[in-house]
């Protein structure tokens, strides 16, 4: 198999109600059957009138955009310092819900077409009623977790498989597949922008030679379900359940004795100065209170669940008895 990565030249500015399919065409002539056509999502949005008026600079243009963000998010990921990370309605994890100001002007935002798949289902139908039998991906570029830099994905997509899934399957060495599942939209968005570029005016590329397998599911295959994320909490959502966790913290059965010396070491500066811990054994730790006034119990009661919850964070089970002298934790794994 061998690929060619084709730039579309000459679509030109796009404006509320253009007829995409016809500009593409008469752009790129040489359009053939089996094509993989790779639509950037700003100049759909454009064409569907997907724009936001704001103030062209100054204090209101933020405010703004701000309005515009909180309108385009289901939920805020992350923020860290003017990067907001948003999960959109559609269902993306992105940077400002893929609110983009670039290459438009300057009393305008384009936002994410409403439904890319249905942009790319409307596109392919298009051109086929010109006679042309092509796949469909409407891309848009977002950063990666783990990963410096950007790249073009699939938002929306038709006609095309966009996911192959390849579980079950046997590798040459007999092993059987169990989680290989290849988004082979991304990569075709992916190839498509190295010769788009991001500066040069070309907003559609074409993929050819790729045998790819014909299907109407959409790109939305693509978006991984919160019961199947590892890593669908924000970064304060994760601190809230946190810290709701912690409230909630009960005594449960533990199995296996651990290091206290290690559990030591683990609440070092969480205690109020004066509040004793003592080791007893390998996994037995002994709170005592700073003095008899009822205040010093009361910070007793403050460092063992601070304790704790410190000894939870850690993966560390507890017990608490409480005596007249003090409090004894008993550590160990979840039973």
């Amino acid at each position: 198999m061998s690929l060619e990565i084709l730039p579309v030249h000459g679509i030109g500015e796009i404006t509320a109600g253009d007829d995409l399919a016809l500009l593409i065409t008469a752009a790129a002539p040489w359009l053939a059957d089996g094509d993989v056509l790779v639509v950037t999502s700003k100049i759909v949005s454009k064409a569907e009138g997907r724009l936001v008026e704001v103030p062209a600079d100054g204090p209101e243009r933020e405010e703004a955009r701000q309005r515009t963000l909180a309108g385009e998010t289901a939920r805020v990921v992350a923020r860290r310092g003017p990067t907001t990370i948003v999960q959109t309605h559609h269902g993306f994890v992105m940077a400002a819900a893929g609110i983009d100001a670039s290459n438009v002007d300057k009393t305008h935002l384009v936002l994410l077409p409403e439904d890319p798949d249905a942009s790319a289902r409307r596109l392919r139908a298009d051109l086929l009623a010109r006679g042309l039998d092509v796949a469909i991906i409407v891309s848009d570029t977002m950063g990666r977790a783990w990963r410096n830099g950007l790249t073009d994905v699939a938002l929306g997509a038709a006609g095309i498989e966009a996911l192959l899934d390849h579980r079950g399957q046997v590798d040459p060495y007999g092993n059987e597949l169990s989680l290989t599942q290849m988004a082979v939209a991304d990569e075709l968005a992916a190839a498509a922008e190295l010769v788009k570029g991001k500066c040069d005016g070309v907003p559609v590329a074409v993929v050819r030679g790729y045998p790819y397998r014909p299907a109407d599911s959409g790109a939305k295959v693509l978006i991984r379900d919160a019961e199947s994320d590892m890593f669908s909490l924000g970064t304060a959502e994760a601190r809230a359940l946190g810290l709701r966790d912690a409230a909630l913290l009960a005594d449960v059965p533990v199995t296996g004795a651990t290091a206290s010396g290690h559990a030591t070491e683990l609440v070092a500066g969480v205690l109020t100065p004066g509040t004793g811990i003592t080791s007893y054994g390998p996994g037995t730790l002994r709170l005592t209170p700073a003095g008899p006034a009822p205040a010093d119990l009361l910070r007793l009661g403050a460092d063992t669940h601070r304790v704790r919850v410190t000894l939870a964070a850690a993966g560390l089970a507890s017990t608490a008895d409480l005596d007249d002298g003090g409090v004894t934790l008993t550590l160990g794994a979840p039973a």
